[in-house]
């Protein structure tokens, strides 16, 4: 191997070991004859010496000739990779392993071709048997073995883990499993019972992609040398490592036929990335909780040993397709639920019954309590009550009940929601259009506010507020002719003007309604003022709630950084030059107090914010977006908004924003079993102590995120349970609780936790960990932090569950085999790694947003969809199969779609055929297209219905809406694209995924050694 640094190779091969003498004298080379010399000239030993290097020589020669890397190295020590940071500089080409080559994986030990099983199958190791003197033949090796290497078949493989074939070249130390690369392809006994899974991480070996070179240029030839030139490491195939797509695939494939039924302790849900239905059998859909693992370690030194987390995504309130219903609603009256009277769990299908119905054992403290007579029932002869089946309760994972007025704040019934518009009339508000915009699209919006079920009209009631550095509320009383506003200039001291007509229902006062907003737009068109307030704007709508003693929603667009004389008042405090040091932390926290304080009285009133920016520089998104993260809301930002580019994004998501169903006021809590309990959560909450979580709103893109550990001793056989309930006000203002359970099975065995783990769900927990973690550490800490838990759970693996093989080889669970790949997604993300173009806002927006994902969200947001476009057939209604998000995957006669859940691009190709471009576009060439457009031109032909209608259903799977780009190759907006190709190294200094799998490999081998 060549170094950067390192000497260069001499002349001849170094000093031949005595095992490549004996090799030799088995395998005389082609120039055998001893050179004549004249006597005198050389003594005996210097002349056997000579002629054993020309022998060596003519081996490596012949080595060389058959595509074999060379035996021999240089003693020069190799470059170590750079620091654990995600970042390496120097890595590849001169790095520890050679460029782009990733440390030998195998699968099953070196064969491309095994089919592992599904990861439910048993963990007995699957022995193959090598081939027979008929089958078909090693290549034989021409040349000695070095020291550590061997002509050994494969061992014993876990079915479980997967590995993957060694490449072509090896760094020093690492074992080959067969002599010329990868084996030919071998059979392994299929076990009884399970069918074979194909593995499908790595494919069959790609031809060069069309107009793209090597990203990973062949190591340069210093000098003309004489003697054998090594041979330049060769690239390894990136189909040679797990493929996130190829697994997407399999799922769908295996998993998205068959209903999932939720009836079987602990067993692992399709991934989120496969459409399939689910059926309630007692434990809640994944399309509410999803676990890191299924299986949780019995002991608490176990799960330390693992390192994996233990953690639960949970989407109380998620939207579920129309094919599956909605949990029941269960009244039980003026008792209300039953619940346990010591740990105060709900009444659930793990319940247990006895004293034949009288008495039921609560499954999570144990306790013995009394059945009240209006709920008794008799048991039948397996134990169960004989009405199982017809309450929702014993026999549903997810359900609701309706709250009796001891769940309701002061003993008193909850009046229904409001929800209260608060507009920015500053000069940039008026500028962009912005304003006049708005107003026309609330006249028809009000018409779609959420309602109940069959309800014929919303029962939300609105109101309305204008402010720049003053606050105008307005009167919008049924009975008026006329709005009439009262303006509060005493900005320090807020209070609401008017009780009486300031929160109306939309139908009664609709005339006085769009009255208002006919002239809002009018009576501030001549406006000069470009100060803004906001944290008295957030007090006047609470106050406005508090007033009318109900919870709500305030919907706040807003433009600036809020510099006039006010409470909340701030300053441009964004400082680039901070990126990497120890004060980087501080731009990620909010700059005063002020926000905090203001959040915790929301939540106490149920005001929920939701925030709409559109600014045109630095806005301080870390501290204007505390309220609305505190309070259960959302932010939007639109930089640089203009009504003719940006209006049909933020028309989209403000439709939605006031259409979803939101629960207001609203309380979690997660309960647990004996022996685990809930110690940490992330999301968009407030919590006054440990254990409640606190919701001002809560709407069905929210997640909360809770990590669990152990406080005694789990038992195999009873498992492990989570209840959590959120008891909330509907919009219609009734008070109820949403009940989910889930059981988990409990092991001894580390082989059960790793097969029984959730990638995506991992990556979402660890997502959410780090971007906390920016707001008290250095984010190189925090990145360092991330690659030594990763190698950990990966060094723990290695060390107790797979069988044993060579140290050079890096061996991956199966269900993790995507975690190195999609871990160093989130390393190089904005938040962890910014290139030089992404602003501080942009950063803390990203920050604050994945802080609530999905765990769908966080998958295509991490690791973003590329879909290629004129591969599949034109008639074809299915979305097209994506590729690797790699610019290697790129070819220039296609056009590809790319998306994250929050940008979308449409990629041309610059070979792209003339029709296609025709057909798409309605310009003749390459060179007419637009680059930056973000409307595809309305034609009548096949070809742009169906790219169009791709777009259209990519953007209905979103919670957001994504402004699509049109990106030409060789562009200046290339840049911007490639970005998102996160297997490619990142400007921004972040690896490779075939770097950072070396890498990961490093760390684990220092791990075991």
């Amino acid at each position: 191997m060549v170094g950067s640094q390192g000497p260069q190779p001499p002349p001849f091969p170094m000093e031949p070991t005595m095992a490549q003498y004996q090799a030799i004298s088995k395998h005389p080379p082609k120039v055998c004859q001893e050179p004549h010399l004249p006597q005198g000239h050389l003594q005996p030993q210097q002349h056997r010496l000579l002629v054993a290097r020309l022998h060596m020589a003519s081996l490596a020669k012949e080595m060389y000739r058959m595509g074999q890397a060379p035996l021999f190295r240089c003693k020069g020590p190799p470059t170590s990779l750079a620091s654990a940071s995600g970042s390496f500089p120097n890595s590849g080409l001169y790095g520890s392993y050679p460029q782009g080559q990733a440390p030998p994986l195998s699968q099953a030990q070196g064969h491309p071709g095994i089919q592992t099983p599904q990861r439910s199958a048993p963990s007995q190791a699957s022995g193959f048997t090598p081939p027979a003197s008929g089958g078909p033949r090693l290549p034989s090796m021409t040349g000695p073995l070095l020291p550590g290497q061997s002509f050994g078949g494969p061992s014993v493989s876990q079915p479980n883990h997967v590995s993957s074939p060694p490449p072509q070249a090896l760094p020093p130390g690492t074992q080959m499993t067969g002599p010329l690369g990868p084996l030919p392809p071998m059979h392994s006994p299929q076990q009884p019972g399970y069918q074979p899974q194909q593995n499908g991480s790595f494919g069959p070996t790609r031809g060069p992609q069309p107009n793209y070179g090597s990203p990973y240029p062949a190591a340069p030839t210093f000098g003309s040398q004489s003697g054998p030139q090594p041979l330049p490491p060769k690239r390894l195939d990136p189909d040679a490592i797990p493929s996130p797509i190829q697994v997407i695939e399999d799922d769908r494939n295996n998993r998205g036929t068959e209903p999932f039924v939720t009836g079987v302790r602990g067993q692992v849900p399709p991934l989120v990335t496969t459409n399939f239905l689910v059926k309630d059998q007692g434990n809640a859909s994944p399309r509410y909780i999803r676990c890191t693992s299924y299986n949780i370690p019995c002991t608490s030194d176990m799960a330390k040993q693992a390192q994996v987390p233990l953690a639960a995504v949970i989407k109380p309130l998620a939207r579920l397709p129309p094919e599956e219903a909605s949990p029941y609603v269960v009244d039980h009256g003026e008792s209300g639920p039953l619940r346990c009277n010591r740990c105060k769990a709900y009444m659930c299908p793990f319940m247990q019954f006895i004293e034949g119905g009288r008495r039921f054992q609560c499954c999570f403290c144990s306790c013995i309590n009394d059945v009240p007579p209006q709920y008794f029932q008799h048991l039948d002869h397996t134990g169960k009550r004989v009405d199982a089946y017809d309450r929702p309760e014993l026999s549903l994972g997810s359900y609701e009940f309706l709250a009796t007025v001891d769940y309701c704040k002061n003993s008193k019934f909850p009046s229904p929601p409001a929800f209260i518009f608060m507009i920015d009339v500053s000069y940039n508000a008026i500028r962009t259009g912005l304003v006049r915009l708005l107003c026309e699209e609330l006249k028809s919006l009000l018409d779609f506010l959420p309602r109940e079920g069959g309800a014929e009209e919303s029962a939300i009631r609105v109101g309305f507020v204008t402010y720049n550095k003053v606050l105008h509320f307005y009167n919008v009383k049924s009975s008026l002719a006329q709005p009439q506003m009262m303006v509060v200039s005493d900005v320090a001291d807020m209070f609401v003007p008017l009780l009486d007509g300031f929160l109306v229902n939309v139908n009664e006062s609709r005339a006085v309604i769009t009255s208002l907003l006919d002239q809002i737009p009018e009576m501030f068109a001549d406006t000069r003022e470009t100060e803004t307030v906001f944290v008295p704007v957030i007090q006047a709508g609470m106050e406005a709630l508090k007033a009318a003693e109900c919870a709500g929603k305030l919907f706040l667009f807003h433009t600036s950084l809020p510099i006039a004389e006010a409470p909340g008042k701030l300053k441009n405090r964004d400082d680039r030059k901070l990126i990497n040091t120890d004060k980087e932390k501080t731009l990620f926290q909010p700059q005063t107090g002020a926000y905090q304080t203001l959040a915790k009285e929301c939540v106490a009133q149920g005001c929920c914010v939701d925030l709409f920016l559109f600014p045109n520089q630095y806005v301080d998104v870390a501290t204007l977006s505390v309220v609305p993260q505190l309070t259960g809301g959302s932010v939007y930002k639109y930089a640089c908004f203009q009504v003719e580019n940006d209006q049909e994004r933020f028309l989209s998501d403000l439709r939605r924003d006031v259409q979803k169903v939101v629960g207001f006021d609203a309380v979690m809590r997660v309960r647990t079993s004996t022996g685990i309990r809930a110690v940490d959560f992330f999301g968009a909450f407030y919590m006054s102590n440990t254990t409640d979580v606190e919701l001002a709103g809560l709407d069905g893109d929210k997640t909360v995120t809770v990590e669990f550990k152990h406080d005694d001793r789990l038992n195999e056989e009873s498992g492990a349970l989570l209840q959590c309930a959120l008891l909330y006000t509907s919009c219609a203002g009734q008070r109820r609780l949403r009940i989910h359970n889930l059981a988990l099975n409990c092991c001894t065995q580390l082989a059960d936790l790793y097969r029984n783990c959730e990638t995506d769900t991992l990556i979402n927990y660890m997502a959410k960990f780090a971007y906390r973690g920016v707001l008290n550490s250095p984010v190189k800490a925090v990145r360092d932090t991330l690659i030594t838990q990763c190698a950990q759970i990966l060094a723990c693996y290695r060390k107790n569950c797979a069988s044993p093989s060579s140290a050079g080889q890096l061996i991956l669970p199966e269900c993790m085999k995507l975690l190195p790949v999609y871990l160093n997604c989130v390393l190089k993300s904005d938040v962890l790694q910014p290139g030089a173009e992404i602003t501080t806002d942009d950063r803390a927006y990203v920050r604050q947003l994945v802080t609530s994902m999905d765990v769908a969200e966080t998958n295509v947001f991490f690791y973003p969809r590329l879909l290629p476009l004129t591969k599949s057939p034109i008639e074809s209604t299915t979305e097209p199969p994506a590729v690797r998000a790699s610019e290697e995957r790129l070819s220039n006669g296609d056009m590809y779609l790319l998306e994250n859940g929050l940008n979308l691009f449409l990629w041309v190709g610059a070979s792209v055929q003339q029709g296609v471009v025709q057909s798409l576009f309605s310009v003749s060439s390459f060179s007419q297209i637009t680059s930056g457009l973000s409307v595809l031109p309305v034609l009548d032909n096949p070809l742009s219905k169906k790219v169009r209608g791709l777009i259209d259903s990519l953007r209905a799977q979103r919670s957001r809406y994504m402004k699509l780009i049109v990106v030409k190759q060789e562009d200046k907006l290339e840049m911007l694209f490639k970005h998102f190709l996160v297997e490619d190294k990142s400007l921004s200094g972040g690896a490779s995924y075939v770097d950072f799998l070396c890498h990961m490999h490093k760390e684990i081998r220092q791990l075991l050694s």
